[in-house]
């Protein structure tokens, strides 16, 4: 249910932006951003289960371009760093200048 709703707020917010009528205006974002999300998940589980084994693990997506690092940056505490969190245009310029050409 909490994904079903955070998906809707998503799909409400981008149909409201100008140009995007139907979900297939905006599918293939909304793929890329599951994409890099569950990317992100996977590496982060595999890096726990080398480390548990003493073994080392090489992520697909380093530093900066990493899903944890750009769209949901935590403080030491494990909360969002909303100071470091991009936004709005910040966020744009991120994804389509250096996020999509590194990919």
């Amino acid at each position: 249910m909490q994904y079903e709703h955070t998906f809707n707020a998503i799909d409400n917010i981008l149909r409201n932006e100008a140009g995007c009528s139907t979900e297939l205006d905006y599918i293939e974002q909304t793929s890329w951003l599951l994409f890099l999300k569950y990317l992100n998940d996977l590496e982060q589980e595999q890096e726990m289960k080398a480390m548990l084994s003493g073994k080392e693990y090489k992520p697909i997506i380093t530093g900066y371009m990493r899903w944890s690092q750009w769209a949901a940056p935590k403080k030491a505490d494990g909360t969002l760093d909303a100071v470091n969190a991009m936004t709005g245009p910040d966020l744009t310029q991120f994804v389509d200048g250096k996020l999509f050409p590194t990919l």
